[in-house]
């Protein structure tokens, strides 16, 4: 009886579904265990395998942890609002809710197919009023806590998609070619800045990847210095700005505001008010991460204004430049091209003064004012900026300050496809919280959804849903932004734990009993938006004593992504093919473009769908032009035609071997080029380890027998693999985990087993092959599932070796490497290696001293 995966896999998932096997309710007798995966957002395109690598490590997890004797909460639900959903809807001429249905219903199908353990029953979508219901309220408590507010802001205005994005989701969106400009918008924030510092050193604890951690520090940006105000000639108003070294002030030789600056209009002499004002209006058109390029030329204009230095009482030039943004520290900087690199790069663009202010061993000079006794010369760093904040203090001038670069959350999307705010405005414009009865603000049916182009949200156009009565019998207007796809994603972990209470978020006890998360599994590149947002919403449900820990996810984990590979071909401008050996890359303002060597002609790339493709000789070719082209192993994408459907792999090799191939591509954390010849090697596998239990006339293999007696190797095997296997799925490990089993299985063939080791063998295999597994368990004659069976123990007495390598050396030399027995005592071991052939032959002269180390080497020193 062949292994029949198409048959063996539909009817297990089928009975672990209709049997509930893999509910969880809280349990206190046992230690509990939540493993989570960043639920996904269902796109129309569905799962490609990439997606396959993180769910089917935390199902392994999930699995093991069971057998272990944990109670595991493996729940998966749908970030379904949100920007793409929008606009393939719009796109497609559908309604948002009916694609995203359709999406939903693909993913669970495709999702279901891998016989992935999670509870169903916990399922949620984000797009679901019952769950909105509570971003609403938690919005609420956020607005209470005077978390939430209006402001009108510079924001990241996209024309192309018709909102404002976050300063995170900018070169996002920018990569795809869509324009990002600034403008001035009123907009819902939330004060993230106020969790800062709790954001900062609570990463401390957490059982994160440092460069995770490193890159959430960097995005919060904590910095200490002061802030320092400079008199403005002819002018009443301070400038006031930011710097982590105050000790140079005495080499600044001019100062640079942010073109939105306040002060700019104010200082701005009337010669120079045209050049400022056209600099204002091209500035207003980058976004922030283009007027932070550092590699780009630094561009401003001179306002024809001057602040006096307060440390030397020197006059030095005011200028605004895009590359100072209002929104960091105060909006202005001194400038010192002596000691920063930008603003070195200024001065030489612009001819201004560059003054020295250290010398080569780096001790202060030309930093002194004998005036009033503020003086630096010969000090070191850490003493000079604690001087001159001593000294700033003092006179009143300037003061400590310790800033944070991270900016508060614009929260506002001018997008129908999003949770409604719970908020009205009265005829002054002034904007009131609903109450909690009246959540949840239902998401208003319309067929004209589309954006409109402008800041005016889709919302503006239901005109009834707009009209909103309030108790005392005014008339009020509806928010009409939507809140951004983070809102939702932002808390789903805890909707998980009690996903049909209509009175509260999250049942406390069960909230008890569950948090924090155990083990989340998920890309790094959520660094700096979910992982950042999610963290600081739980802070803050902390501090409301809604939740009864400080941090969301105790230990994340990012797998590497898995790519696909990319065919290239290469035509010049008459579209005659040129061979990808004579095409080269450059990086140009407008991104990579391609060219010819030789020519320096502009060549016009083109993606070449992979049947077109065939291997030669370790190269590809394309079948009809006959022609060499690129290969390259990317992040799989839809528009670049390398996503690899796991449908197609499932339906050609099983599902089970589609887990264990992406196992064993290499280190979970690891990137990986897809390969498909790989998989055959796993599927081989799996066949024979079929073949060991089922002989072909379908009967369970004569060699499996109850009172079998197990030779001694292949017992200490066994006990071995269980010990690695379980260290290994403790740690990820997963590779290496497949290989033992391997080594295990490719032992056990044409050798005589009793059940007892069968029954080991199958349970080892489950979590990560967990259909043939079952059927193998069934086929035994056993009952219930295997997956509900203990997790097998090692002896400790058999994974000990009886034999260990002797390693012989001569005069520090390697020359022998032995297999003998344990233990034995230093003159055996010696007598063992004068004795071998390969040693004898360079024991040619008087052996002085003979150096034994038991049980691991015999060294003559001649």
């Amino acid at each position: 009886m062949r292994y029949d995966f198409q048959k063996i896999e539909p009817k297990w998932q089928k009975h672990w579904l209709e049997n509930d096997t893999f509910k969880s309710e809280v349990d206190k007798s046992k230690p509990k265990y939540y493993v989570l995966d960043m639920f996904p957002y269902p796109s129309g395109a569905g799962l490609h395998v990439g997606h396959v690598e993180g769910y089917t490590a935390t199902d392994i997890v999930a699995r093991y942890k069971r057998m272990a004797g944990f109670n595991v909460m493996h729940p998966m639900g749908w970030d379904a609002f949100g920007l793409p959903a929008e606009q393939y809807a719009v796109k497609t001429g559908q309604h948002p809710r009916e694609t995203t249905a359709t999406n939903v219903a693909n993913f669970k199908k495709q999702i279901q197919s891998l016989g992935l353990s999670y509870d169903w029953n916990r399922e949620v979508n984000t797009t679901d009023e019952k769950y909105y219901r509570w971003t609403q309220w938690i919005f609420l408590q956020l607005h209470k806590k005077g978390l939430a507010y209006v402001a009108e802001v510079p924001v990241n205005w996209c024309p192309d998609l018709g909102t404002v994005l976050a300063n995170e989701e900018v070169p996002e969106q920018v990569a795809k070619g869509y324009r990002v400009e600034r403008r001035p918008m009123r907009q819902w924030m939330l004060k993230i800045t106020a969790y800062a510092e709790e954001l900062l050193q609570d990463l401390d604890d957490l059982d994160w990847p440092e460069s995770l951690k490193e890159m959430q520090r960097n995005w919060i940006g904590k910095s200490k210095g002061a802030e320092i105000d400079f008199a403005i000639k002819n002018h009443d108003e301070k400038l006031r700005v930011y710097t982590t070294r105050p000790d140079t002030i005495f080499g600044a030789t001019f100062m640079v505001l942010a073109p939105e600056h306040p002060l700019v209009e104010k200082v701005t002499t009337s010669d120079c008010k045209e050049a400022v004002c056209s600099y204002q209006e091209q500035s207003s058109l980058k976004s922030e991460l283009e007027r932070t390029e550092l590699s780009k030329k630094k561009t401003g204009t001179f306002t024809g204004a001057y602040a006096i230095n307060p440390a030397n009482g020197q006059e030095i030039p005011i200028w605004i430049a895009d590359y100072v943004l209002v929104s960091y520290g105060t909006g202005a900087i001194m400038c010192v091209p002596h000691g920063d690199e930008r603003d070195h790069e200024f001065a030489e663009v612009f001819d201004l003064d560059i003054v020295a202010i250290t010398d080569d061993n780096e001790r202060y000079i030309n930093s002194e004012n004998k005036e009033n006794g503020f003086v630096l010369n010969g000090l070191e760093k850490e003493a000079g900026i604690a001087t001159a904040i001593e000294w700033l203090e003092k006179n009143n001038c300037g003061e400590a300050k310790t800033n944070y670069k991270i900016r508060d959350w614009l929260f506002s999307r001018q997008r129908y496809w999003g949770e409604p705010f719970p908020v009205v405005y009265n005829d002054k414009g002034e904007a009131q919280a609903l109450s909690e009865e009246e959540l949840p603000v239902l998401l208003p049916e319309m067929s004209d959804f589309k954006p409109t182009g402008t800041p005016e949200a889709p919302l503006s156009k239901a005109t009834e849903w707009l009209e909103y009565e309030g108790k005392d019998g005014k008339k009020y207007v509806r928010e009409t932004n939507t809140m951004p796809q983070w809102a939702g994603s932002c808390w789903y972990y805890l909707r998980f734990l009690d996903p049909d209470n209509e009175d509260k978020f999250c049942d406390p006890e069960k909230e008890k009993y569950w948090m924090p998360v155990d083990l989340y599994i998920g890309g790094a590149e959520h660094a700096v938006l979910h992982l950042i947002y999610a963290r600081f919403w739980h802070k803050v449900l902390y501090d409301l004593g809604c939740v009864s820990t400080k941090e969301p996810f105790q230990k994340l984990f990012n797998q590497g992504m898995i790519l696909g590979y990319t065919y290239r071909n290469y035509k010049n401008d008459k579209g005659e093919v040129v061979s990808h050996n004579d095409a080269k890359w450059k990086v140009e303002d407008s991104g990579q473009i391609a060219y010819h060597k030789e020519t320096k002609e502009e060549l016009k790339v083109e993606l070449v769908a992979p049947h077109e493709v065939v291997w030669k000789d370790g190269k590809v070719y394309h079948e009809e032009l006959d022609c060499e082209l690129e290969v390259k192993a990317e992040k799989m994408s839809k528009s670049l035609g390398n996503t690899i459907n796991p449908d197609v792999i499932i339906k050609d090799y099983g599902a089970d071997s589609l887990r264990l191939y992406e196992m064993f591509m290499g280190p979970l954390e690891q990137e990986k080029p897809w390969n498909d010849t790989g998989i055959e090697g796993v599927h081989r596998f799996l066949r024979k380890v079929w073949l060991l239990f089922i002989d072909r006339e379908g009967n369970l293999n004569e060699s499996i027998k109850d009172d079998a007696k197990l030779d001694k190797n292949v017992e200490k095997l066994l006990h071995k693999t269980i010990e690695k296997v379980t260290n290994d799925l403790e740690k990820l490990r997963f590779n290496t985990a497949i290989s033992q089993l391997m080594i295990l299985v490719n032992e056990l063939g044409g050798k005589e087993i009793n059940k007892e080791c069968a029954e080991t063998l199958l349970k080892l295999i489950s979590p990560l092959a967990p259909h043939i597994a079952e059927e193998l368990w069934a086929l035994l004659g056993n009952d219930p599932c295997v997956c509900e069976q203990e997790w097998p123990k090692h002896d400790p007495k058999l994974v000990v070796d009886d034999e260990i390598t002797l390693v012989v050396q001569v005069n520090g030399k390697f020359r022998a490497s032995l297999k003998v027995a344990k233990g034995l005592s230093k003159d055996e071991l010696e007598k063992i290696a004068r004795e071998d052939e390969k040693v004898k032959t360079h024991l040619d002269k008087e052996v002085r001293r003979v150096i034994v180390v038991p049980n691991k080497l015999v060294n003559f020193v001649l």
